[in-house]
């Protein structure tokens, strides 16, 4: 038998799933722990009751480990940032950082001759002694970890790879990371992202140990892969390399749990959790990623994200007792502590929902004393805030179905005007089941200058290395598929002859992920 797992660790709760194909075997939801590896191990322990662990051929975790540190400003290195420009600059960098998170990353710039125009060409030499000089700075401070950034260096990372070799010679014992490999166009987002992924390194393989120890614990000996933010998989190498791929994986999990429990790959997705509601769009089966800089516990980036609107309206939302305040607040994995259906004094939307005619939890008769003015109150705020954020998740006016998952899923059927909504069989472990079936992808993100060849010519040569970048992943070369693209006029670069293309290309593992080749 060839069995896989698939786990979220949210942060209410932690999920897992065993799957023989599309088939659930066995399944649990489990409150996340403190240490969220404790939580891993019950799931994993519960769910391999009756399931031989010889039988499991891979195990896929989407984790909130890297995003719960940012968040919190916790586990995080120092890092000396190098930036390849041109000096004096007008845009420097950290410049827009919470004191909280540059206190504990640190604030140790270096601009360093060198980087490229937006067609490539040199903007000036790499300063070489400059960088070596550097070196020595960075090696008498202590700090062990570089971010390395070169402007336009998605077009032409030659001085991002000069200077890796140049300060690698000078201190083999630091890492260094390179933006090129992190974010995408626009230098202090790029940047930004490259900074805070250097500064997860040292946490990432505590976590990435920790993790192959809970598994190998349960008697799993099967390879071990991570959901990364866009609905593919990374190996656990290439996770201690890059741990902020993983940050946002979650959402992307629900939503591609979402269209493999109906089989519907064009839909708006409404995941509610016990906090929130994770409200987005599904295009061909995945994720429709976010375009516009993103903002990480107040520092601006632009690395894949997936574009999803969060609502405070959750299982666990508190709700006023004239029903005429929904959230914030949430009580949480509380929830069956504090919730009045479990005989706690809080009244929750789930309180709501039961005494609404929801599926029962709890003791139904602890909330038959909610005055019906306070159900129909609170249940037309909640409607009016998931309709309207459905409407702006799409991209047309057209009749889009809408899917709901999540623990807190089934809720929402008793409110007003989403009567229609579709709640598949297993919604409350879509994220399980979207991170046990994630895919090898690969992505293009470039701007290209149009002089002597044409937008239609350059889309092909981005979806070629697009499909080759996911093959190299380990995805089945027939089975890889362009998920999204676009080109962009960049009018005020090149007297406008400069385009802005993005492909991102996806397909099924064409063998077991042990033998998956770092990709993209």
């Amino acid at each position: 038998m060839s069995l896989r797992i698939g786990i979220d660790v949210g942060g209410t709760n932690t999920d897992a799933v065993v799957l023989d194909g599309r088939t659930v075997v066995a399944s649990t939801k489990s409150p996340t722990t403190e240490d969220v590896t404790i939580g891993i191990r019950a799931a994993l322990t519960e769910v391999l009751a009756d399931v031989d662990p010889a039988d499991i051929d891979s195990v896929f975790i989407g984790t909130t480990h890297f995003i719960n540190a940012i968040a919190q400003a916790r586990g995080l290195e120092r890092v000396a940032l190098i930036r390849l420009a041109t000096p004096p600059q007008s845009l420097l960098p950290m410049i827009d950082w919470p004191d909280r998170l540059r206190g504990v990353v640190g604030d140790d710039v270096h601009i360093v001759a060198g980087g490229a125009q937006f067609d490539g060409a040199p903007l000036s030499e790499v300063d070489v002694d400059g960088l070596r000089d550097v070196a020595r700075k960075i090696a008498e401070s202590g700090v062990r970890h570089i971010a390395l950034s070169s402007v336009f260096s998605p077009v032409n990372p030659e001085p991002e790879l000069l200077a890796e070799r140049i300060l690698a010679e000078e201190l083999p014992e630091v890492s260094i990371t390179r933006s090129t490999l992190v974010g995408r166009v626009g230098l202090l987002e790029r940047e930004n992202a490259t900074i805070l992924n250097a500064s997860l390194l040292e946490l990432a393989a505590r976590v990435i140990d920790g993790l192959e120890q809970v598994v190998a614990s349960t008697g799993i000996a099967a390879p071990i892969l991570l959901s990364q933010n866009d609905g593919t998989v990374m190996t656990l190498d290439r996770a201690r390399l890059y741990p902020i791929f993983t940050i946002a994986s979650g959402p992307t999990n629900s939503m591609r749990g979402a269209a493999l429990l109906t089989g519907i790959e064009d839909a708006v997705v409404v995941d509610v959790g016990g906090t929130t509601a994770d409200i987005g769009l599904l295009q061909s089966g995945f994720p429709r990623e976010s375009t516009v800089a993103l903002s990480l516990a107040g520092v601006r980036s632009n690395f894949r994200i997936p574009d999803v609107l969060s609502l405070a309206i959750g299982g666990g939302t508190i709700i006023a007792e004239d029903g005429g305040t929904v959230g914030p607040e949430s009580v949480g994995f509380r929830i069956t502590e504090q919730a009045r259906v479990f005989g706690g004094d809080t009244l929750t939307f789930s309180d709501i929902a039961v005494r609404a005619g929801a599926d029962p939890m709890g003791d139904p008769a602890l909330v038959a004393d909610v005055p019906d003015a306070t159900v129909a109150q609170a249940l037309r705020i909640v409607g009016e805030r998931v309709i309207h954020a459905v409407e702006k998740a799409k991209l047309s006016a057209d009749d889009t179905p809408v899917v709901v998952v999540g623990g807190g899923g089934p809720l929402l059927r008793v409110v007003p005007g989403l009567e229609d909504l579709v709640v598949p069989e297993h919604a409350g472990i879509a994220n399980a089941v979207g991170a046990a079936f994630a895919e090898a992808g690969g992505e293009v993100d470039r701007i290209y200058d149009l002089s002597g060849t044409t937008r239609a010519e350059v889309l092909e040569q981005a979806k070629a290395e697009a499909t080759a970048l996911a093959v190299a992943s380990g995805a089945d070369p027939a089975q890889v598929r362009i998920v999204d693209a676009d080109d962009v006029p960049l009018t005020h670069l090149g007297g406008g002859s400069a385009v802005r293309v993005r492909v991102k290309a996806a397909g099924p593992f064409a063998q077991q992920p042990a033998t998956t080749p770092e990709g993209n």
